[in-house]
């Protein structure tokens, strides 16, 4: 064996730069593990996310319609930047969504590029062509459900709705409880009324809540506000409820924006059962992602009560509203919801308002 060589400085500065990159080496590796635990970590929690969303969503009452069987007259211009749905308040005190009338009847108007919302309610009784013949427009959805509502919408509107929500008679009292309640004023002649309906709907849902008994501002729980949307028979009869639903929708609308996820959990868990919709499920991601920054731009009621609106038509015991007239209230409506001047009905359109015309006598 020869001899055992002495180390130099060179041979220690060596041996301290191979540590020191070894070291190095051993940091990076960790680092790098480090970084994909967190990225394994965000994918899981951003599955488990999805999953939860979905599993919410999942609940929905969902209908397949097809498309291409809901009617849309000829000629419809597309109004690019817009998504425009029909919101249904069905007369059902449990989760069945057929055999029933439309009580509520809501176009609802998303421009997507201001995050304006219009809303436009359609009164029940107006008489419009439902089928083939003239009646009731809250007998559409008795006769052939949302889809027969979505055509007759379009077919008298010029409108190209493939999208609604239809909510039953529990769903307001639900989601006003859950938010709180809502603050309003109720008139002295509101209140002579209001009590009628309070009763009926303690009885379906099971609640105890309060009478009103004198006009004056209240904080309304879900009983309460409800009554208080149905109210038919003072003064402005359906053109003044209309109002009311529109006003309580806008109250829970500010307040559902103001709300933390776990409270929208709450909301979801309590109201979810009560929709019925066939609006997909990546139709839905999109309204929640910019749910926050939708505004309530303006509310009114169709046809346009300051400018003729409806005439009252009783041929026999039955009494309808009839629109006068339909083309100019399709010109009104079309500039309201899309700010286009000038809009020229089309002639679908122009023939049910001439019908109209000629069965009740109105121009």
């Amino acid at each position: 064996m020869g001899a055992k060589r002495m180390k130099t400085k060179e041979d220690e500065d060596n041996i301290k730069t191979k540590k020191r990159k070894g070291g190095k080496k051993k940091k990076r590796h960790l680092f790098l593990k480090t970084v994909i635990l967190l990225l394994v970590i965000i994918v899981i929690l951003a599955g488990v996310f999805v999953g939860y969303v979905y599993s919410k969503y999942s609940r929905l009452n969902r209908e397949v319609i097809d498309k291409n069987e809901i009617e849309i007259n000829a000629d419809v211009p597309e109004y690019h930047g817009y998504l425009n749905i029909l919101l249904l308040g069905v007369d059902s005190r449990n989760n069945t969504y057929t055999g029933t009338l439309s009580d509520s009847i809501m176009i609802v108007s998303i421009n997507q590029d201001t995050k304006d919302v219009k809303i436009a309610s359609v009164y029940r009784d107006c008489y419009l062509k439902v089928g083939n013949s003239l009646d009731k427009i809250t007998h559409a959805f008795g006769k052939g459900g949302a889809k027969a509502s979505l055509s007759a919408i379009n077919t008298n509107l010029d409108l190209d709705i493939t999208e609604y929500v239809a909510v039953n008679f529990e769903v307001v009292v639900d989601v006003v409880d859950a938010v709180g309640g809502i603050d309003m004023e109720i008139s002295n002649e509101e209140a002579k009324y209001i009590n009628t309906y309070i009763k009926e709907i303690n009885r379906v849902t099971h609640h105890s809540s309060k009478q009103i008994t004198k006009g004056g501002n209240y904080h309304l729980d879900g009983v309460q506000a409800l009554a208080y949307s149905r109210i038919r028979y003072t003064s402005g009869g359906d053109y003044k409820r209309t109002e009311r639903q529109r006003t309580v929708l806008n109250k829970v609308f500010e307040k559902v924006k103001t709300m933390n996820l776990v409270q929208l959990n709450t909301i979801a868990d309590k109201v979810l059962d009560e929709i019925s919709t066939n609006i997909s499920t990546q139709r839905i991601f999109e309204l929640l992602k910019n749910a926050t920054s939708y505004n309530i731009a303006e509310t009114r009621g169709w046809p346009d009560s300051e400018n003729g609106g409806i005439k009252g038509y009783q041929p026999g015991t039955v009494w309808y509203g009839a629109p006068v007239n339909l083309a100019n209230q399709v010109k009104e409506l079309h500039e309201y919801l899309f700010d286009e001047e000038d809009y020229e009905p089309s002639a679908t359109v122009q023939s049910i308002s001439d019908l109209i015309t000629k069965t009740t006598g109105y121009k």
